[in-house]
């Protein structure tokens, strides 16, 4: 009987914990185990210009291996990539979780590189419409205000890279 209970108030226990914890906007399953030594891409983050990418070391000190590269020389970034340790965006207003993407490694199933993405939207007001009914933007006059008023918000993105689970010896 005592087990019983025991076992309930674990389960129930888990289950909060479970439910507690905050569920980034995409959804995705865990990805394919990943070789030591074997260079993937973990998330391009196309508004920033950038990709997260990586690869398992075998070492046990170090055993991941992250680098963010930018995604091309002519791309103009419209977002900016921050270090989430910086900013500590999880629980505050305006931030929004927008992915998890873990990779197991194929030598250590238990073992996994982790990336968490928070998203900052930056608050762009539409253009407002002309006599005709459209919206136009006129270079010279963006110009003019950007001058006048600074560049304006755009949206930040932050990112966690970490390890997760227990290592192989």
């Amino acid at each position: 009987m005592r087990l019983a209970l025991l076992a309930a108030s674990f389960a129930t226990f888990a289950f909060t914990a479970h439910a507690a914890e905050p569920q980034p906007e995409i959804q995705r399953a865990v990805g394919a185990p990943q070789a030591v030594g074997a260079l993937h891409t973990l998330r391009v983050i196309p508004e920033a210009c950038a990709r997260i990418q990586g690869k398992f070391t075998g070492n046990s000190a170090k055993p991941y291996d992250f680098a963010v590269v930018q995604t091309g020389t002519r791309c103009q970034p419209r977002a900016k990539l921050v270090d989430a340790a910086k900013v500590k965006p999880q629980g505050k207003p305006g931030w929004i979780y927008a992915d998890l993407v873990r990779v197991p490694s194929a030598a250590c199933a238990s073992q996994q590189a982790v990336v968490r993405l928070w998203r900052h939207d930056a608050k762009a007001a539409p253009p407002q419409l002309d006599a005709q009914g459209r919206s136009r933007l006129y270079l010279k006059e963006s110009v003019d205000a950007a001058r006048q008023n600074g560049a304006g918000e755009i949206p930040v993105y932050a990112v966690e890279m970490g390890m997760a689970g227990k290592g192989c010896g």
